[in-house]
């Protein structure tokens, strides 16, 4: 049976028409904007990650996240090696393709043309949403999946099409493959059913073959985890560092979420949005997403999550905002908000804050402006610089040295970079990159790229710098005025201090 006839024998709503022209329109803009700048300053550090990950040690698990990211990564690869436009059509596609979903969601709701071209738009001026579609990253996959099961989960809820939980099931699938967040998403809408209703969503057989379909793809991944002590669940104290080193902490979480949704459009049609959703008599059969929306939020806020893992529900909340200014107007103080104006000023503001736009000697260092473009400039620099500081050694000690990088980035950066300019296999101490395995246990020398002398004595008695990175340009990035050290005389066998030097 197909969508349509399904639909049709359904005791479901109808549905207004779907304002495909315009909603088109709005993700071809994203895609080409996203398209343009694709090539821009060469590729992030997280993507170097999934690239040496593909080309090096491709595994069924890793210590931050699944294999489905490296595995992504190889393909677009594959398709078109060594080009960083190349990795990102996919993120580039996903986030148009989830304009339109957003408006689909806006039309299950029972908007017309109005509410699903300001969802679209809404969705397509998210910074975040926005910025992460510039890279391939966990943080452009997992909203994506969102999206997509929050509108199979609406459409069931109007339909009450069974089929539609068990394809909601398969996505879940995939998405636990990336990142296991979907399972609080999951959480957050079970709940918000037995709460709000409909009360047998919990009880269709559809849900749980879904479930299933996704414990069983998931297995080989934790299989690896449970080898490996469950590095995973480490993660959240590398987070909460983080948060509150970079973001303000946990209290931060909300307002940064709420901020990050779009400063002018986004922020207002989210919070208008969640309140709809639980008090609108229209939106009554999904109010399941507003409860959901709030007990995801209460549940990152527990465990000291990233203010980004809720970018995946945006969409609903900026939907039903947009289904009921349709129907009312806003409020007085606020009526200006939702108005084409402002959509068109968001424009540039979103684009300019969003996306590396700007020239790399701009770049201030601020962790929410310039953390992508600041983290994509000057890798092959950085794995010159050391292939520099290897040929200079004496041809007897480079079969007893080994690369390192001091974070899984540097770390990565040599081992994609690296083969090409002669270094040999790059190690690295921190995250995944310590699972990759240790250096050989004849390993007499380690040029070592970052970090700082005191932190590398405890592990060598010999700590020399021999280099320093030096970029082009002079603004806060990455790599610039990183040093290169040439480190000896290990204070413990090589399995030992491999140990000893872990960082998660």
């Amino acid at each position: 049976m197909d969508v349509a006839s399904e639909v049709a024998a359904a005791p479901a709503a109808e549905v207004r028409p779907f304002a495909r022209l315009s909603v088109f329109g709005v993700a071809a803009a994203v895609g080409a904007v996203l398209l343009a700048v694709s090539g821009k300053f060469g590729y992030f550090g997280d993507e170097l990650y999934f690239l040496a990950s593909a080309r090096h040690h491709l595994a069924w698990g890793y210590a931050d996240n699944p294999w489905l990211l490296p595995v992504l990564a190889r393909l677009s690869d594959a398709v078109l090696p060594g080009s960083v436009v190349g990795l990102r059509v996919l993120p580039m596609l996903l986030t148009a393709a989830g304009v339109v979903l957003a408006a689909l969601i806006a039309r299950e709701f029972g908007g017309g043309t109005r509410a699903q071209v300001m969802t679209a738009a809404a969705y397509a001026l998210s910074f975040q949403l926005l910025a992460s579609g510039h890279v391939l990253a966990t943080s452009t996959v997992d909203p994506f999946c969102w999206v997509l099961v929050s509108w199979l989960v609406a459409r069931w809820v109007r339909t009450r099409s069974d089929r539609l939980l068990l394809y909601a099931g398969s996505v879940t699938a995939i998405a636990m493959q990336g990142k296991f967040l979907i399972v609080f998403l999951w959480l957050g809408l079970i709940a918000g059913a037995l709460i709000a209703g409909p009360r047998t969503l919990p009880r269709r057989p559809a849900l749980w073959a879904g479930g299933v379909l996704t414990v069983l793809l998931t297995v080989p991944t934790l299989v690896w985890q449970a080898r490996h002590g469950w590095p995973y669940l480490l993660m959240n104290a590398v987070v909460a560092e983080q948060n509150d080193r970079l973001l303000g902490g946990t209290v931060a979480m909300v307002p940064l979420s709420v901020l990050m949704a779009g400063l002018l459009v986004g922020a207002f049609l989210c919070c208008h949005g969640l309140v709809q959703l639980l008090r609108a008599p229209e939106l009554r059969e999904f109010r399941l997403f507003g409860w959901a929306a709030v007990l995801v939020t209460l549940l990152f806020l527990a465990t000291a999550s990233r203010y980004y893992y809720v970018a995946g529900l945006y969409a609903v909340l900026f939907a039903a905002s947009a289904v009921r200014l349709e129907r009312r107007r806003a409020a007085r103080w606020w009526r200006w908000v939702p108005t084409w104006p402002v959509y068109v000023l968001s424009v540039p503001l979103a684009v300019y804050l969003a996306l590396p736009v700007r020239p790399a000697t701009g770049f201030t260092g601020v962790q929410l402006v310039d953390f992508v473009g600041s983290g994509s400039y000057g890798w092959p620099r950085l794995a010159d610089t050391a292939a520099d500081s290897f040929r200079r050694l004496p041809p007897g000690d480079r079969a007893h040295t080994v690369v390192m990088g001091d974070s899984y980035w540097q770390a990565s950066a040599l081992a994609v970079y690296g083969p090409e300019r002669g270094l040999p296999a790059a190690y690295g101490p921190e995250r995944g990159y310590w699972y990759a395995g240790a250096p050989p246990d004849d390993t007499r020398q380690v040029l070592y790229v970052g970090g700082d002398r005191e932190s590398l004595s405890r592990f060598f008695g010999q700590v020399r710098q021999v280099d320093t990175v030096r970029l082009d340009i002079d603004a806060h990035v990455a790599n610039q005025g990183v040093p290169v050290w040439l480190c000896g005389a290990p204070t413990d066998p090589w399995p030992r201090l491999w140990d000893r030097m872990h960082r998660p």
